[in-house]
C-alpha cells in the first residue's frame, strides 16, 4: 500500500491539503488530528481541563472512536454521536494538545490508524505520523508555514463560520499549541529525518497542493 504521513505544525493547512492531496490520487484520506480532538472533546464534555486529573484510562474503556466516510467525507464519531464540527473549536484544539501528550491516549488511538494504512492507499496527518505512527511511509512530508501566517488563516476560518474570536487569541493559541507540541515528552512534534519541508507562507492552497503533489510524485 502506498502511505503518504504528512506532519506540521497546527493552521499548516494539513488537513485541507492531505484531503485534496488524496482526492488527487484517488487515497483513503486519515485525520488523525481530528481523533485526538475527538478525544479531546470527551474530557471536555466531561468537565476536565487540561490538566486532565483523572483515570484516563477508566475513561477510554467507556469510549468509542469512529471514522466513518458519509457521502464522501470523513466524519467522526464519538460515542455514536457525529463530532465532526464540534472539535473545531480552540477549547477542542487545546485540549488535543493535552491529551495526545497521554500515553494511554495515544495507544487508544495508534493502532486503528496503523490498522488503516495496512488496508488502504492513505494520506495521513498529524504530528508524529512520519516519526512514530508510520515510520516506513512511502511519502514523508513536514508541511510547516511561518506562526503568523498559520494563525491569519485560522482566524479567517474561525470567523467565518461565526465564531467570535479576535486575532490575538487565536495566534497566542497557535504559539502555545507548538509549544505544548514540540516539547512534551512523548511523540514531540518534529520533522523526520527523511521528509521533504514543505513551507507554504508564501503559498495560496492551490500552489501548495500543487506543490504537495509534486513531491509525491517524485517520492513514490
Amino acid at each position: 500500500m502506498i502511505t503518504i504521513a504528512i506532519d506540521g505544525p497546527a493552521g499548516a493547512g494539513k488537513s485541507t491539503l492531505s484531503r485534496k492531496l488524496a482526492e488527487n490520487f484517488g487515497y483513503i484520506y486519515v485525520d488523525t488530528g481530528a481523533l485526538y480532538r475527538t478525544v479531546g472533546l470527551k474530557f471536555l464534555n466531561l468537565g476536565f481541563d487540561t490538566d486532565l486529573s483523572c483515570n484516563i484510562s477508566e475513561i477510554l474503556e467507556k469510549t468509542t472512536v469512529d471514522i466513518r466516510f458519509v457521502d464522501g467525507q470523513q466524519r467522526v464519531f464519538l460515542d455514536d454521536k457525529d463530532v465532526s464540527d464540534d472539535i473545531r473549536t480552540p477549547k477542542a484544539s487545546m485540549m488535543a494538545s493535552a491529551v495526545s501528550a497521554k500515553p494511554e491516549v495515544r495507544a487508544f488511538l495508534i493502532d486503528m490508524q496503523r490498522k488503516l494504512a495496512k488496508e488502504n492507499n492513505i494520506v495521513m496527518d498529524g504530528r508524529d505520523i512520519g516519526t512514530v505512527v508510520l515510520p516506513d511511509a512511502t511519502v514523508k512530508i513536514y508541511l510547516t508555514a511561518s506562526a503568523d501566517a498559520r494563525a491569519k488563516r485560522r482566524f479567517d476560518e474561525l470567523v467565518l463560520k461565526g465564531e467570535k474570536v479576535t486575532y490575538k487569541e487565536v495566534y497566542d493559541d497557535m504559539v502555545q499549541r507548538d509549544y505544548n507540541d514540540m516539547s512534551r515528552k512523548i511523540a514531540p512534534l518534529k520533522k523526520a529525518d527523511d521528509a521533504i519541508l514543505a513551507d507554504t507562507s508564501d503559498l495560496d492552497l492551490a500552489e501548495s497542493l500543487e506543490l504537495l503533489i509534486k513531491i509525491v510524485n517524485e517520492g513514490k
